[in-house]
């Protein structure tokens, strides 16, 4: 197999049928994308980002709140169920009141994608996937960039995550400190 076909097949994303680059992302309340972990290879799992990005190693150093409880994450159904990571219940013996924690933790959820449409908004070349190419142009970095550049913007004029949360993002210049 060429070198070339082989980068082609490891950048291949069969479930949404595009060559990808993904990373791990986190989104705090206050709109910032407080973890950007990767790039990896557009074929991977979600949870194999979730695993070499270490954040759940991350989240279980933190000190506990100041109700002496750890902090969690709510992550996508496709990550596992961890002490520190909360996933949507499973459609097998789902009760009532499951259903509706599910619906309310999914227009949490909503937010988050808030978040990450931001960065697409702000630089809408990162969106032009005939212009980027994967190895011919460090694509990767222009993500980091624009991730970088999207949190310097909400630090000056907040986001729609942070307006719902009701939590504003530190100053511009507490953020680069």
């Amino acid at each position: 197999m060429s070198i070339g076909l082989h980068l082609y097949l490891q950048y291949y994303n069969g479930h949404k049928r595009t060559h990808a680059i993904k990373f791990q992302s986190l989104l705090v309340p206050n709109g910032l994308i407080a973890h950007l972990s990767g790039p990896v290879v557009g074929r991977r799992h979600d949870g194999y980002l979730l695993e070499s990005s270490g954040l759940v190693q991350q989240l279980e150093a933190l000190p506990k709140t100041p109700a002496g409880r750890p902090y969690h994450l709510y992550g996508d159904p496709a990550y596992p169920l961890l002490p520190t990571l909360i996933t949507p219940f499973k459609p097998h013996n789902m009760t009532p009141a499951r259903a509706a924690c599910n619906k309310q933790m999914s227009s949490i959820r909503e937010t988050v994608k808030w978040g990450f449409a931001k960065v697409i908004q702000q630089f809408a070349f990162l969106d032009f996937k005939k212009n980027l190419m994967i190895g011919k142009q460090p694509v990767h970095d222009y993500y980091i960039v624009g991730v970088l550049l999207t949190n310097c913007h909400t630090c000056l004029y907040t986001s729609q995550a942070g307006q719902y949360f009701e939590c504003q993002p530190p100053s511009l210049e507490e953020y680069m400190q």
